[in-house]
């Protein structure tokens, strides 16, 4: 079902132009469709947040659902910005503020770039606690992206994440654990998923704190996680919403900060990512890079065109699926078809709150 374009989001203009499903508020007021609400909680870096954004909108826009989706990114105003990043956050996100009056049906919170050791030191932490406090008290189910499922690992189940030896970072084989679980209701039970991070939250972890694992790598540690009354909080450690090009554009950058001396040793491969093919032109371009660097010479173009056309995306599918699954069950809660666990002793016509009008938020 649609993605309502109900701000001038440039986002909803590119997702169009993709083939995904998007309508303007008018249309979307003519047909007699739930509207559902999900905040994007987007804690991103300037480079980053944009594409973030698509992405994460792009997986709820192919939902298969019955239900017209009103998107609502916003963020925390303690992060440093550029003042172009900031002049778009303040044309194009909305306020928390606002947002607590008006209701959502669901959260999802991405990942952050992490400058300090420890993160109740980073700027983030504080108002990052108070919004995760909020939904849940009000809102039927909060999805935590990779830094977002450490941050609440750390301070709602004292569970800190652990600096691994070198970081994990491609594509890993991952298994579906519990396959009774409705997340994973019809996903396959073997695929991929690509990961890039230096910290872990072992599957231990996961089980002291009480929270259901459902996928697992054997190379990669947890990627998938809930809380023990079914959904109200899920947690990835991995990042299925990435494009196809995302590992890429990581590994470039690496390049790039090799060049200019930022660090020491040349970047490696992402792993289970790039072709034999693939491997081979970079290493080529890699030998050049080396010899301009030392020359002083000018940083060679990257191949970044010729390697995209050799790139597999082989995650995407089921992370459709897995997305299709987590708003199907918002919405069974948001409608009433089922009670859930944690919906025991609420109002049975409005479980939160949030039965919307149409055309109107609570």
């Amino acid at each position: 079902m649609p993605l309502v374009a109900h701000s001038q989001l440039p986002t909803f203009a590119r997702l169009q132009e993709e083939g995904v499903s998007v309508i303007e508020p008018d249309r979307a007021l003519a047909q007699d469709i739930r509207e559902m609400h999900i905040g994007l909680l987007n804690m991103m870096p300037d480079a980053a947040l944009e594409a973030t954004e698509r992405q994460f909108l792009r997986l709820v826009g192919e939902s298969n659902q019955i239900v017209q989706f009103y998107v609502h990114p916003f963020t925390i105003k303690e992060l440093p910005r550029s003042e172009s990043a900031q002049a778009y956050i303040d044309k194009h996100y909305e306020p928390f503020e606002k947002l607590k009056t008006d209701g959502l049906d669901a959260l999802i919170i991405t990942g952050a770039n992490v400058t300090e050791p420890d993160l109740a030191m980073e700027p983030f932490w504080n108002p990052l606690i108070e919004i995760i406090d909020w939904a849940l008290e009000n809102v039927t189910s909060t999805l935590c992206s990779c830094l977002a499922t450490h941050a609440v690992l750390q301070f709602r189940h004292d569970q800190k994440r652990r600096l691994q030896p070198a970081k994990r970072w491609g594509v890993f084989q991952h298994r579906v654990i519990d396959r009774s679980h409705p997340l994973v209701a019809d996903v396959n039970t073997r695929f991929d998923v690509p990961h890039s991070r230096f910290n872990d939250v072992s599957r231990e972890q996961f089980e002291q704190a009480g929270l259901k694992v459902l996928v697992e790598s054997a190379s990669a540690g947890v990627h998938l996680a809930v809380s023990e009354d079914l959904f109200r909080v899920v947690y990835f450690q991995g990042h299925p919403e990435y494009d196809t090009i995302s590992l890429l554009k990581e590994y470039k950058r690496e390049v790039g900060r090799f060049f200019n001396r930022e660090i020491n040793d040349y970047p490696p491969f992402p792993k289970n990512y790039f072709t034999l093919q693939t491997q081979a032109i970079l290493e080529e371009y890699r030998l050049a890079l080396s010899g301009a660097r030392e020359q002083g010479k000018a940083m060679p173009p990257f191949p970044e065109e010729l390697i995209t056309l050799l790139l597999d995306n082989t995650w995407h599918d089921t992370a459709e699926a897995v997305i299709d699954n987590w708003v199907g069950k918002i919405y069974e809660v948001t409608n009433n078809d089922r009670r859930l666990p944690f919906m025991a002793g609420v109002d049975p016509q409005d479980p939160l709150g949030l039965r919307f009008k149409k055309g109107q938020r609570k």
